[in-house]
């Protein structure tokens, strides 16, 4: 009985992780460039987008991408990267921005108005643009980042 119960278990967590991934026929393309590395292409893309959050110092869910090292870590909630399948990995859904759950780097919130009644709040500050200003990757930056993790990620 304990075997049933345990496959039973392990049965649903592998269709839940299967489920929460947006169907890959979404995705843009993988890139057809060739010898895709890290450093010289996925690096400066992660540098100019990712790091302000997913840096070295306090990276936001435990995900630091300034390494492969940190990527192939993963976060808090596991692997990010299938070295090989892009199309299964989690990372290339975020940066994707097909699922509107998951999206990286996220858009910035609007500010939120005072409670409606309330006399004593004080005046909304006026909105600053974010340090870092908002901007989705592109097909290409994401065909890219395909190619390096079909490519083995290296």
């Amino acid at each position: 009985m304990k075997n049933v119960s345990l496959i039973t278990a392990l049965t649903f967590a592998t269709v839940s992780v299967m489920a929460a991934l947006p169907d890959p026929s979404k995705l843009p393309p993988a890139s057809k460039q060739e010898g895709v590395t890290f450093e010289k292409d996925i690096h400066p893309i992660f540098e100019d987008n990712c790091v302000r959050c997913h840096g070295n110092q306090r990276p936001k869910g435990g995900l630091q991408l300034t390494t492969i090292e940190g990527i192939m870590k993963g976060s808090k909630d596991g692997k990010v990267v299938v070295s090989g399948h892009s199309e299964q990995s989690s990372l290339v859904f975020a940066v994707s921005e097909i699922n509107g759950k998951i999206s990286m780097p996220p858009k910035p919130r609007p500010p939120r108005p005072a409670a409606a009644g309330s006399t004593n709040a004080p005046a909304a500050p006026a909105m600053t643009p974010p340090a870092h200003p908002w901007k989705p990757l592109t097909p290409e930056q994401v065909g890219l980042i395909r190619a390096w993790i079909d490519q083995g990620a290296k």
